[in-house]
């Protein structure tokens, strides 16, 4: 099992109590100092069953100076898809978090202490 965090981020801290609390066996990513490439952000959202504008925090600095809020500029399809991973892995800071990727080989984005324990019964 893999957690990517953000080590400012409340709900990664949370996770990580949630994880510990239950002795569960993980490794931590920092994934703003271990930036996923693109290819393991397309096989993190195949996990998630997700497209990659669905765990982008589109309310970041980041995503309003790359007009990803503007569905125009950004549809959000298949044709786009490529475009959306690309941003994602260029700028990291903008992938929704914690992400934990379960034993049984899915992945949940663990914003709550439901969502963790989900993970840890895989």
């Amino acid at each position: 099992m893999e957690i990517w965090i953000n080590p400012a981020c409340s709900k990664c801290r949370s996770a990580l109590s949630v994880l510990d609390a239950e002795g569960a066996d993980y490794t931590v990513r920092r994934y703003l100092d271990d930036v996923p490439t693109e290819d393991e952000i397309r096989a993190v959202l195949d996990r998630l069953g997700l497209e990659p504008w669905d765990i982008t925090r589109t309310q970041e600095q980041d995503a309003k100076d790359l007009g990803l809020s503007n569905r125009g500029d950004w549809p959000r399809d298949a044709s786009a898809r490529d475009r959306w991973i690309t941003a994602l892995a260029g700028h990291p800071k903008l992938i929704q978090r914690p992400i934990i990727t379960a034993d049984d080989g899915t992945a949940v984005v663990a914003r709550s202490e439901e969502a963790v324990r989900d993970a840890l019964s895989r």
